[in-house]
């Protein structure tokens, strides 16, 4: 059982519509505003997406890096830059986001089924991508939407070695239409099958966000929330922000006496290399 609780943030995504979700951070200042408030709500690393002028998602590198670096400068968050994108989005673009020098990307574990559109990570995408993580020493997040993709992540370990800064981390992202369900019983045969060893967050997609942040706890894990994943607070309550979610899971890992991991103590967990720029000068 872990002493404290990665929260990671999720503030944009790819999917939803800023109309319907006025809170969701689309500008790059808006996101480096939502990095500091989230940090001081209970924060240890947030999950970058962008979005274009029209509120629209893009890969754009200069948007990217501009991210990165805004946020780096803003606060002490673990940054990770999402390697997947839209559905939309090709391979080569998805690939281009690690020249934005980001702590840590992430990796999604094999092609599925996501709503009424295709997630694809064929195997030579997810190896290419490894293997820049380990040179480049981005520290790779496995995202988890199936069982079967477990066993991929194992086959990029035993094939090419362990991931740069030497800590295996894996998110479980339950509940996508096409992925594992939201349950206890999924949950645990997930976990089950990871490396002896790896430390695991999980991600409740929609109504899920809730039972899925308590089965995380109860079991040991780590906790992912945000307006990616949920625009829901409480029935029939919209989610006003991002750093409201990332409060409520602060509360609720400290009353299950996991008290939320600082930026720093992230950092250790997950093996990352500072990449900040000492800001007194």
């Amino acid at each position: 059982m872990a002493k404290g609780t990665l929260i990671t943030v999720a503030p944009t995504g790819a999917e939803s519509d800023p109309a319907q979700a006025p809170g969701l951070p689309v500008t790059v200042e808006s996101l480096i505003e939502t990095g500091r408030s989230c940090q001081t709500a209970g924060a240890g690393l947030i999950h970058v997406h962008v979005r274009d002028g029209q509120g629209q998602p893009t890969l754009d590198l200069g948007r990217v890096t501009a991210a990165v670096e805004g946020l780096r400068e803003a606060t002490d968050l673990v940054v990770q830059v999402s390697t997947g994108g839209s559905v939309h989005d090709s391979l080569e673009a998805r690939l281009a986001v690690l020249e934005a020098n980001p702590d840590s990307c992430s990796l999604s574990c094999g092609t599925v089924n996501f709503g009424d559109d295709v997630f694809l990570n064929p195997w030579p995408f997810m190896v290419e991508l490894y293997q820049q993580t380990q040179q480049r020493q981005i520290v790779p997040e496995f995202e988890i939407f199936d069982l079967g993709q477990v066993t991929s992540m194992k086959r990029l370990l035993d094939k090419y070695g362990p991931p740069a800064g030497g800590s295996v981390h894996a998110d479980l992202v339950m509940g996508v239409p096409g992925g594992m369900p939201a349950t206890v019983e999924a949950m645990v045969a997930a976990v089950q099958a990871l490396p002896e060893g790896a430390t695991w967050s999980a991600t409740g997609v929609g109504r899920w966000s809730m039972p899925v942040m308590l089965g995380s706890l109860a079991a040991g894990g780590h906790l992912r929330v945000g307006m990616e994943d949920t625009l829901t607070f409480a029935p029939g309550r919209p989610v006003v922000d991002n750093s409201e979610l990332v409060a409520r899971a602060a509360s609720l890992a400290d009353t299950a006496m996991r008290p939320a991991l600082t930026p720093e103590e992230a950092r250790a967990m997950l093996g990352i290399v500072d990449r900040r720029v000492d800001r007194s000068r």
